[in-house]
């Protein structure tokens, strides 16, 4: 049985959130640490950290220590991954937790030793690392014990995962670097060149999620952010349009949807007949983008579907795969049991 001190970890570049049995997600913040630079301490770290982006003195530093999927900061992380263990299940520990961590389906065996060893060192007992595209597809709902296929795009912060799965197990698959930082990026250049204003990590994270759309078929709408004008250095205020937004946006889209169209190539015949009959299952806060389901659809000729709750549908299908994964005495269960189907 999974006891009460077990939890699931999506360890996302963008965000963090911690799964328990019987509680749900207990824990969903951004990653971020602000860190003391002159006493090398940590000040703060999840969503109190994030409101201080931008707002510090010069010895206060934000530092995101994941990047594109992958330990960017050990150090920093394990603090990170203790702070969301202790919040979830208490600071005083009967046993040492088992955790389960989700990490991009192609990180490298470097990159995985250190998401483990960087959760062994924040207090964890026994660390399983899961790929993300099998929990999406788990917490998402999809039976994936079967022998047909199943394709779940999974759009996080840092990476994009796209893989075929059957029998449990994934097929064809590939991690990309192209999503939401990524969407970010692009809009901070945009209102660089196009307006001539600087504006911060957040701002832009706002457009992309009220205004932003990679569809040109978007209804027209507006948003007024505020920023730094680059030649008086002043203070300033514009008004954008989703036109506008899709402009900036559209080319990391392009990347995302060829990605789904490469493994969609690699895919076995009759696997692809199985995606054809099914659809694409999207999970992961950039799937809520505008238009995201609707142009890989018009790509691929495949209908996509938006999972119900996409951003917790990593932790979700981490939790339901430890939960039933691991027992007492370490029995191994079907994934039907994991499903429980």
């Amino acid at each position: 049985m999974l006891l009460s001190n077990d939890v699931a970890i999506d360890l996302g570049t963008a965000s963090v959130l911690v799964y328990c049995k019987n509680k749900g997600i207990l824990a969903q913040e951004p990653s971020v640490v602000t860190v003391d630079e002159n006493t090398k301490t940590i000040v703060a770290i999840g969503e109190e950290a994030r409101k201080m982006i931008g707002k510090t003195p010069n010895n206060i530093v934000a530092i995101r220590p994941l990047r594109e999927g992958v330990i960017s900061n050990f150090e920093v992380t394990e603090k990170m991954i203790k702070y969301f263990i202790d919040k979830a299940v208490g600071t005083d520990w009967f046993r040492k937790p088992r955790v389960a961590v989700c990490v991009p389906s192609k990180v490298t065996d470097v990159e995985r030793r250190a998401v483990e060893q960087a959760t062994r060192s924040a207090g964890a007992g026994k660390v399983y690392i899961i790929e993300e595209p099998i929990a999406a597809a788990i917490g998402a709902g999809l039976d994936i014990t079967k022998p047909c296929g199943s394709m779940v795009v999974d759009i996080g912060g840092g990476t994009t995962d796209i893989a075929v799965i059957s029998l449990g197990g994934i097929v064809v698959s590939t991690s990309i670097k192209d999503a939401g930082d990524k969407f970010d990026d692009a809009i901070m250049r945009y209102m660089m060149n196009t307006h001539n204003i600087a504006i911060g990590y957040s701002t832009a994270e706002n457009l992309k999620m009220i205004i932003g759309t990679v569809s040109k078929d978007t209804p027209e709408s507006e948003f007024e952010v505020s920023g730094r004008n680059m030649q008086t250095q002043m203070p300033t205020k514009v008004k954008v349009k989703s036109t506008e937004m899709y402009e900036a946006m559209k080319t990391p889209a392009e990347s995302i949807v060829n990605a789904v169209i490469s493994v969609l190539e690699r895919t076995p015949p009759e696997l692809s007949s199985d995606i054809l009959d099914r659809g694409i299952v999207l999970t992961g806060g950039g799937s809520q983008i505008e238009g995201m389901d609707a142009i890989i659809e018009k790509q691929t000729g495949i209908k996509c579907l938006v999972a119900d709750d996409p951003i917790r549908c990593v932790a979700e299908g981490a939790g339901k795969y430890l939960e039933y994964r691991i027992g007492e005495t370490e029995k191994k269960f079907s994934l039907k049991d994991i499903l429980g189907i």
